[in-house]
């Protein structure tokens, strides 16, 4: 069984909530978001909220607050066979009401298919908003180029107008 050990990125003027399924191998090691090199999360990021791609865990988490996103994921502990989200079994949500109780989020967006379902089946029915689902950041998600996921990802810089 793994545990989620990072904790949730926001404060009260979070509006946009991005959840993620449960933190790669490599994040775990590093303790942050998206920390495999080759995931294109913070890439993604930067170019529809207009700024440059931040390289520190210090400028990844400044870069969210002063836009107003809160990052998450929706699992706090699973069974997961390294990062592959196919795998996961046994799932025990995160409470996400621990960001409502702070923030006033507008929208959210699940980053990927597993995100997506995951935050339907154990978050929805305690949240209420349901989320808008986006193409994978993820390296494995080969179908989808940097451009095209830009061009998804288009609706966070929007949402954030």
């Amino acid at each position: 069984m793994e545990q989620h050990s990072i904790p949730p990125i926001y404060n009260e003027k979070s509006k946009v909530l991005i959840l993620g399924s449960f933190p790669s191998v490599k994040s775990r090691e590093v303790q942050f978001y998206y920390g495999h090199s080759q995931n294109r999360f913070w890439r993604v990021l930067a170019e529809v909220i207009g700024c440059d791609i931040p390289s520190t865990i210090a400028e990844k988490e400044a870069m969210l607050l002063k836009n107003n996103i809160a990052l998450w994921n929706v699992i706090a502990s699973c069974d997961i066979d390294g990062s592959d989200d196919s795998s996961i079994r046994n799932v025990a949500p995160n409470d996400l009401r621990i960001i409502f109780e702070t923030a006033e989020i507008k929208q959210i967006f699940t980053n990927g298919g597993t995100a997506d379902k995951l935050y339907r089946k154990h978050c929805l029915p305690q949240i209420g908003i349901p989320a808008t689902r986006l193409p994978s950041t993820s390296p494995a998600n080969a179908g989808s180029n940097l451009d095209r996921l830009i061009k998804a990802w288009q609706i966070i810089g929007e949402s954030l107008k």
